[in-house]
């Protein structure tokens, strides 16, 4: 009488320490990985660092310099832009073992979801990323430097700078995932294509104001996000449309 009765919570542990050791073991490569990356670009910190700030220098007035202002600055800000980029590098790495541990318990419709969605989530963040320093950095500093009065001197603080620079990252790589938030609204059955149609109008006063926030208190740089939020909005409904179509060409034993 009491053997089956016994057996069952003895299996939940098990199920439970299998799982937990083996978010252990996913964590330990994430970390290690992260760590090997980041002490093998150590030796160019510098150099990162100067791609970072060349949209700013190249925009400052002549016979002007960025500056430090903290003792330990000259060395700290090099190193966090290393973590950055290392972090960038293995980022795949880390959603791949994201992917690897919550895998086993998706269904097959599931996992045919999610690969396009993290792939397509990496390369719009990037993509945004690279938006912000080729397009965006130049016209926003030069803008920046042309208006800047007369007998005061442009000299940037570096830890000041990677601040501002890693927000405008952050703030384009995540406006650069509209069409994944939109198409996963959809499939989801949130909403539909036709309410995203209704929206249109209170996306595009939205974007402004997120742009508003976000981002320096100039018009450019407002802009220069509020467009590409609006058109990439637009994107995701053109997605959002084809995906229905195919969807209801596939026979429903297919699904």
């Amino acid at each position: 009488m009491s053997s089956p009765s016994s057996a069952e919570p003895q299996a939940e542990p098990q199920t439970l320490m299998a799982h937990l050791l083996e978010l252990r073991r996913r964590l330990m490569w994430l970390v290690l990985v992260l760590l090997v990356c980041f002490f093998a670009l150590m030796p160019f910190a510098q150099k990162l660092y100067t791609f970072v700030a060349q949209p700013l220098m190249v925009n400052l007035p002549a016979g002007t310099s960025m500056i430090a202002t903290d003792v330990i600055a000259p060395f700290f800000v090099p190193v966090k832009v290393t973590l950055m980029v290392a972090f960038l590098i293995t980022l795949p790495h880390t959603l791949y073992q994201v992917w690897a541990f919550v895998a086993p318990g998706l269904y097959r419709h599931e996992k045919r979801l999610i690969f396009p969605v993290l792939f397509s989530s990496i390369v719009l963040f990037f993509t945004g990323m690279a938006f912000a320093y080729f397009f965006v950095f130049p016209v926003v500093f030069k803008f920046l430097a042309g208006v800047t009065p007369a007998g005061v001197s442009m000299a940037t603080d570096i830890d000041k700078y990677l601040s501002f620079v890693l927000g405008m990252f952050v703030a384009f790589g995540v406006v650069f995932e509209t069409p994944v938030v939109v198409i996963l609204l959809n499939r989801m059955g949130v909403v539909s294509v036709a309410q995203l149609q209704t929206a249109r109008a209170y996306v595009i006063v939205g974007a402004f104001v997120v742009a508003a926030i976000v981002t320096p208190p100039d018009v450019i740089s407002q802009t220069l996000l509020a467009v590409p939020l609006i058109v990439l909005y637009e994107l995701g409904i053109v997605c959002c449309r084809l995906l229905g179509k195919r969807a209801a060409s596939v026979p429903a034993d297919e699904e």
